[in-house]
């Protein structure tokens, strides 16, 4: 699998291309967002690592004019600022994860390998996300079941995407809560329960194959049965 590295720090740049290198990913480097650009936009890259304090465009432009360009290859982003505003940007901005610094590489290297194993099994093209019979349009904002319109609110439409970004994964309610509200988990709070539910009743209700399954003491898994 090949992989963009993003980073303008030569020794960290070269500490995180050597430990993916040594764990069998072949990677492409960039020192500034302009070049990270282009060379997107011209390779099928399997994930991009990039930093959001960058020489040309920021980490949060670079990944706004990528996906403004239609491109849905996951964008992990990497950065010192570890504030929850600092992170919204970057979902907002259309990083699929952020991992703040100073991590261990064997963090970054799991986070890596979540990003692509989930593009291999979720069919993704630069508009759709497939799967289980569903069919989500990026663009449009729509979705379809067998296809059946879907009609989902903002948030549950942001929720069903991270479920199907994450297909087959045991994703727990703080993680979810953080990756699509951009919130740290409240224990006192059920509002992923009740999205849960909104979202089970729209995709789920009606048809004899359920997606959403729950993991008790876990979380939630998007998944065919």
């Amino acid at each position: 699998m090949k992989l963009l590295v993003v980073e303008d720090e030569p020794k960290t740049l070269q500490a995180i291309r050597q430990g993916l290198e040594e764990s069998q990913f072949e990677v492409d480097i960039a020192y500034d967002g302009l070049l990270a650009k282009r060379l997107a936009l011209k390779t099928n890259y399997a994930a991009i690592i990039t930093d959001l304090i960058l020489p040309g465009i920021n980490g949060y432009e670079l990944c706004r004019q990528l996906r403004a360009e239609g491109l849905t290859t996951p964008i992990l982003m990497l950065t010192a600022l570890g504030e929850t505003n600092d992170k919204i940007m970057g979902f907002d901005s259309g990083a699929d994860q952020y991992l703040t610094k100073p991590f261990q590489f064997a963090e970054l290297l799991a986070r890596v390998r979540s990003l692509t194993k989930r593009g291999t099994q979720v069919s993704m093209t630069a508009q759709m996300l497939r799967y289980g019979g569903v069919e989500m349009n990026l663009d449009t904002k729509t979705v379809t079941r067998d296809g059946q319109p879907i009609d989902l609110t903002a948030r549950e439409f942001a929720l069903l995407e991270y479920l199907m970004r994450n297909q087959g994964r045991v994703l727990s309610k703080p993680t979810i809560a953080e990756q699509v509200w951009g919130i740290n988990f409240d224990s006192g709070t059920n509002v992923v329960e009740v999205y849960i539910n909104y979202l089970r009743k729209k995709l789920d209700r009606d048809f004899p194959k359920k997606l959403i399954h729950t993991q008790f003491g876990m979380g939630y898994t998007f998944k065919e049965e």
